[in-house]
């Protein structure tokens, strides 16, 4: 059996991450109260007929304190007895959700008399922090689509096997803010760019003028082989403390030229090593 807890903030796109599991063919089911995932593991482990070999479970602050701080020790103790059992966390920041609310104009389950909007985000931080520092995937959805989100969920969460790390190495631009998920981040500014030169500007790193531009650069070699080195180094150790996720973001100025190019080359290094690797350039408008 696969179980997959999905939690985060209201807004940030949990019912998406659900519905996406849900089209692929998962048993899912939302506002679940946490002191119920116990009996209902019970219940879906004595099934014969595999209804919930897969199954995504929404858990939000709507719960008893005292039932979300158990939810990561019953994780571990799943894992232990042969589930396969992860967290995925969304969130985003507080002016989008202050937008998505505005615009949809749907109510925070938290909101009540004496405690606005901005109060009731502050409180879900809060009342989420056991899942939060437990979550094996971490997606912040402040500059992400639902479309993209959704792409995501179906790239990342559900080809996942059991035992495999999923890597994504994801383009950034430093000027959009850099993607609240990362496990490791590096920096491309410091690279010649082609935005300087007319011709490229319009180009992004994934047509042949700008790779062909940065392959030349002596500078943009020698950080592409800093960075492989590190994360030979650490990948390793995800594996073999069973990491499901891990996210490398790479930013540069707009994320259109250096970040992009450098994804994609330690993208195709790692995926000769890793079967689960994807990328996502976060700042292209066709990402």
């Amino acid at each position: 059996m696969r179980l997959v807890i999905v939690s985060g903030l209201s807004g940030s796109g949990k019912s998406v991450a659900l519905n996406m599991l849900e089209d692929l063919g998962w048993f899912c089911t939302d506002n679940i109260p946490a002191g119920l995932l116990n009996a209902f593991i019970s219940h879906a482990v004595q099934r014969p007929d595999g209804i919930y070999e897969k199954s995504a479970l929404g858990l939000d602050a709507r719960n008893d304190p005292g039932d979300i701080t158990t939810v990561p020790e019953l994780v571990r103790s799943l894992r232990k007895s042969g589930i396969a059992c992860e967290i995925i966390y969304l969130h985003a920041e507080q002016g989008v959700l202050l937008k998505r609310y505005g615009e949809t104009r749907r109510r925070h389950p938290l909101v009540r008399e004496g405690l606005d909007l901005k109060g009731a985000i502050a409180e879900e931080l809060r009342l989420l922090e056991p899942i939060t520092y437990s979550a094996d995937l971490v997606i912040d959805t402040t500059m992400t689509s639902v479309h993209q989100l959704r792409e995501m969920i179906r790239a990342r969460v559900e080809p996942r096997s059991r035992g495999r790390l999923s890597i994504m190495f994801e383009s950034f631009g430093f000027k959009h803010g850099i993607p609240g998920g990362a496990d490791f981040v590096f920096d491309a500014r410091t690279l010649p760019n082609p935005y300087w030169v007319p011709a490229l500007q319009p180009l992004n790193g994934r047509d042949a003028p700008v790779i062909e531009f940065l392959q030349a650069e002596a500078e943009v070699r020698r950080l592409l082989e800093d960075i492989i080195a590190f994360l030979e180094r650490r990948i390793p150790l995800y594996v073999q403390n069973n990491r499901a996720y891990l996210t490398v973001a790479i930013g540069c100025t707009g994320g259109q030229h250096r970040s992009v190019y450098l994804a994609d080359r330690l993208a195709a290094h790692f995926g000769a090593t890793y079967p689960g690797v994807v990328t996502r350039h976060a700042s292209l408008s066709n990402s």
